[in-house]
């Protein structure tokens, strides 16, 4: 266990991991595969600011001795930032719940955007003092990334790399946005009606992969114009509807294959393709692998 971070009961069953990127970044992930809430403290300065994603599960951040307390759920982001004060975190992770963060000083993270502190918002300058405190959802690319984190199984001695390199990635996906989708003035997603309508749009071609309706079905079905879907829907989530639900599916398929209790085939047709030709060619598009070669890579 690390001297910065203290568990207040230690279970078995549970994982926690720290690893130190570099100076002034670092990246946790913690599994609570137990029955019971875990908590999780650790000081961090306002020197830092802080990623939170909750691939599975949930939790809640709790600040001023419990005085106020800020929920993380499943497939949700948080990103933290508070240049007036520190920031400790003071975390309960629910049961079978698993988060991953990314701590980094500001002066690392403004670095990296150096040229870009206008595409950043909270690193404008008018911004830059300000305290930021923001949601999202986890897009199927950035799941991606955090379950390589969370499962992370390659040598010891070549993890801190491969973090460095995954945190990178993370951080790019979740500020990735299409040009002209400027999310903080966007009059679109200022109506929460139509935001509804469009988390709901993903709702169904997520419960339908196998069998997605159309565009026009899919707009008919949620009350709102082509246009305003698939302008809406690359707002939210930064990726087109299909783009979407071809990583989505490509997630599950991965999974499934993980789980070794369905042959490529099977997976296949789980996923919606009807032949396995198909399966393979978009597994090896996404993942530069076949279905086959990558089972055999996890043994």
């Amino acid at each position: 266990m690390n001297k910065g971070f203290e568990k207040e009961e230690s279970i078995a069953k549970s994982s926690f991991e720290e690893t130190k990127i570099e100076a002034g970044f670092m990246v946790l992930a913690y599994k609570n595969e137990a029955s019971e809430v875990q908590s999780l403290a650790k000081e961090i300065d306002s020197d830092y600011i802080q990623f939170h994603f909750c691939i599975k599960g949930s939790g809640q951040f709790i600040f001023n001795e419990g005085r106020y307390r800020l929920n993380i759920l499943e497939e949700n982001s948080l990103l933290l930032y508070n240049p007036q004060r520190d920031l400790p975190i003071n975390l309960e992770v629910n049961p079978h719940s698993w988060v991953v963060s990314i701590l980094i000083s500001i002066k690392k993270f403004h670095g990296l955007f150096s040229q870009e502190a206008d595409y950043i918002t909270f690193l404008s300058e008018d911004n830059r003092d300000k305290k930021y405190y923001k949601d999202g959802v986890i897009s199927p690319s950035m799941a991606i990334v955090l379950n390589q984190i969370i499962n992370y199984n390659l040598n010891a001695s070549i993890k801190p790399l491969y973090f460095k390199g995954k945190a990178y990635e993370l951080l790019s996906l979740y500020f990735n946005r299409s040009e002209d989708a400027d999310v903080e003035q966007c009059p679109f997603l200022v109506d929460e009606t139509n935001v509804i309508k469009i988390r709901k749009a993903k709702d169904i071609i997520v419960s339908r992969m196998a069998e997605p309706p159309s565009l026009q079905e899919l707009a008919d079905e949620i009350g709102l114009s082509l246009k305003k879907l698939k302008e809406g829907f690359k707002q939210i989530y930064g990726d087109s509807v299909f783009s979407f639900l071809f990583d989505y599916k490509m997630e599950v398929a991965r999974k499934l294959l993980e789980s070794g209790e369905n042959n490529v085939n099977e997976v296949g047709h789980k996923v919606g393709y009807s032949t396995s030709s198909h399966f393979i060619s978009a597994f090896k598009k996404k993942y530069g692998t076949t279905p086959k070669k990558y089972i055999m890579s996890l043994n």
